[in-house]
């Protein structure tokens, strides 16, 4: 009875493979049955995804814990993805994160309506208000962190620095309100939040320890406590945002313990991504002077003008595209779809791909065309002005196999799926910086220090963050710029 074993797993292993039918992607399906390549694929994506882009090309599946992905990295044929919402949903795929990351069960078309709804929020008058509130929150907590009559340096890394005040701020703005402004309430959800945010990524991928799962299970259900209340009524101090949105959850019939979990979603939306992205910004350009010293004198120049940095739309050309800049080093998302029925995928050179029902279809924007040498010289490295002409005015042309790029980056998504909170995120994070540098002298402690390394299990969920902080100094400026 020895030879039963080996038959058994031969058996399990022939019938678990799938064979790559005619006018398929290339199939890469690794070693261990059922597994695949998901090891390889959690401990580095972008290491992994370029060996299978080095050995298949632009476009091959691959599987990862028993789903079949389909990788994507033309981004010359990315509309034919983002493009196709009846063949390839964004929703099924968002609920299985949901379910995952915030124990959230929603309707299936709940958070279309959402989106929609929102748009009256952060966008056109609302916006306006919604910048002059979190421009008020800022300077409110920077002062706290930093009285203006203090003339003694204060050392902090500049990551726990830049997530905790624009989260803060953040959460004041659009869940806590005005009267709450400074007290301990945005200190300690941001502290419930960190513990949570740590471990978002393990629980993404269903790879928490135990001990883990009892820390996160905790920070939920104290998350859920403090965001009870936010949102409820009109009167509640929250934004009118979230007051419309508990209210759409409700008419959709959520149960108030769902509702609580959906608001602790939003939170993680709306603030998970605007800290990082100001910690890189600030940090390249404390590392790199040239660039520190174009930016300030471009704030500089504003305040000379008699048109400082208020919250209103101001012609920032340099500041722009710093940001640019460091989004496309450090703005990792993947943009997933569920192949929901059998699609011919149509790709830019003419060449032709079935998809199959059941199996996902997934872009990685960072790899292709964001650290694309074709598209981007020297793509590792951070370059200031990269995305300015010689008059200074914005860049836009960028090209690929001689042909301009749509897509010449994709932090905030595309298409229909697009962020809707775009011009929000940005107006804070360059407040948040001009803030900073002409009000405050700021330094790096170690003059010669470089940028931390990447966390490397951050890849696929929108803004990486760094392993390990950013030791830097400030104090309040005798004089602005």
């Amino acid at each position: 009875m020895i030879w039963v074993v080996p038959l058994l797993v031969l058996l399990y292993f022939t019938l678990t493979r799938r064979w790559r039918s005619k006018n398929e992607p290339p199939l890469d399906q690794g070693l261990i049955p059922w597994l695949g390549h998901a090891l390889e694929f959690a401990k580095d994506v972008p290491k992994f995804i370029t060996r299978m882009k080095l050995k298949h090309g632009d476009i091959f599946t691959v599987r990862v814990a028993g789903h079949y992905v389909t990788l994507l990295l033309d981004p010359h044929s990315y509309d034919a993805v983002i493009g196709d919402p009846t063949s390839l949903d964004f929703s099924r795929y968002a609920q299985v994160l949901m379910r995952r990351i915030f124990s959230l069960e929603l309707p299936l078309e709940q958070p279309a309506k959402a989106k929609t709804m929102m748009k009256t929020h952060f966008l056109g008058k609302s916006l306006s208000a919604l910048n002059s509130t979190m421009s008020r929150h800022l300077e409110a907590l920077l002062k706290t962190e930093m009285p203006q009559n203090q003339r003694s340096w204060k050392e902090e890394g500049l990551f726990n620095l830049s997530y905790g005040l624009i989260f803060k701020a953040g959460y004041l703005t659009l869940f806590a309100g005005e009267r709450n402004n400074n007290g301990p309430g945005a200190s300690e959800v941001y502290q419930e939040y960190k513990a949570f945010d740590s471990l978002l990524c393990k629980l993404a991928r269903g790879m928490l320890k135990a001990e883990e799962k009892k820390t996160a299970q905790s920070a939920q259900r104290r998350l859920w406590e403090l965001l009870a209340p936010a949102g409820l009524t009109g009167d509640s101090g929250s934004s009118s945002w979230l007051h419309a949105y508990r209210r759409l959850l409700q008419e959709d019939g959520v149960d108030e313990e769902s509702q609580r979990k959906a608001v602790l979603m939003q939170l993680w939306a709306s603030q998970g991504n605007v800290g990082p992205a100001a910690f890189w910004l600030l940090g390249y350009l404390l590392t790199n002077p040239d660039a520190l010293l174009a930016v300030r004198e471009e704030f500089g120049k504003l305040e000379k003008s008699g048109s400082p940095l208020l919250d209103r739309a101001v012609n920032t050309p340099v500041f722009d595209s710093v940001l640019e800049e460091i989004l496309r080093l450090t703005a990792a998302p993947f943009i997933t779809r569920e192949v929901v029925q059998e699609k011919i995928l149509c790709m830019a050179d003419g060449q032709e791909y079935l998809l199959r029902k059941g199996d996902r279809v997934c872009l990685f924007p960072f790899i292709s065309p964001q650290m694309d040498p074709e598209v981007y010289r020297e793509p590792q490295r951070f370059k200031h002005d990269r995305f300015l002409n010689e008059d200074g005015s914005a860049k836009r042309d960028f090209y690929k196999g001689g042909k301009q790029l749509k897509y010449p980056t994709m932090p905030w998504g595309a298409g229909a799926n697009g962020c809707v909170g775009k011009p929000f995120a940005i107006s804070t994070i360059r407040k948040f910086v001009y803030l900073l540098l002409t009000n405050y002298d700021l330094e790096l402690c170690d003059p010669n220090a470089q940028m931390p390394e990447i966390n490397a299990s951050r890849y696929g969920f929108g803004m990486l963050q760094p392993e390990g902080d950013l030791p830097i100094r400030y104090r309040p400026r005798d004089t602005q710029l």
